[in-house]
């Protein structure tokens, strides 16, 4: 990831509302939220919250797709664990092991890749 990718993913996060949206989608997992779950459960204002995603979406951070007559959000998992790679990418001088802080491990931004891969495999 480029240094001016990870600025407007920050940038894009870096507002209430948009992190509240993010957040709720990442919780959603890949299964998504269409917008009017998400303006009803974050009591949002429709209006509003289509500017947030519209953010959201020119940073990278959301995908959405159509579901017959409805659009569901997701995260773009992919730019997710891109940002976060870049964030730790010279963690401990890219040394794991020297690294004593769970966050930053250099590799754990794959874990959460793992995570959404296991939770979507039919049970």
């Amino acid at each position: 990831m480029e240094s001016i990718t990870a600025v407007l993913a920050l940038a894009a996060l870096a507002q209430e509302h948009r992190l509240e949206v993010f957040r709720l989608l990442v919780r959603a997992g890949l299964a998504g939220l269409p917008p009017g779950q998400l303006a009803e459960r974050l009591k949002i204002a429709p209006p509003t919250l289509s500017f947030h995603l519209a953010q959201l979406k020119h940073a990278g951070l959301v995908q959405v797709r159509r579901d017959g007559r409805s659009l569901i959000y997701t995260v773009n998992y992919d730019a997710m664990n891109g940002l976060m790679a870049f964030l730790t990418d010279n963690c401990c001088g890219g040394d794991a092991a020297a690294c004593r802080v769970p966050i930053c491990e250099p590799e754990s931004a794959t874990l959460v890749r793992r995570r959404v891969a296991r939770s979507a495999r039919p049970s």
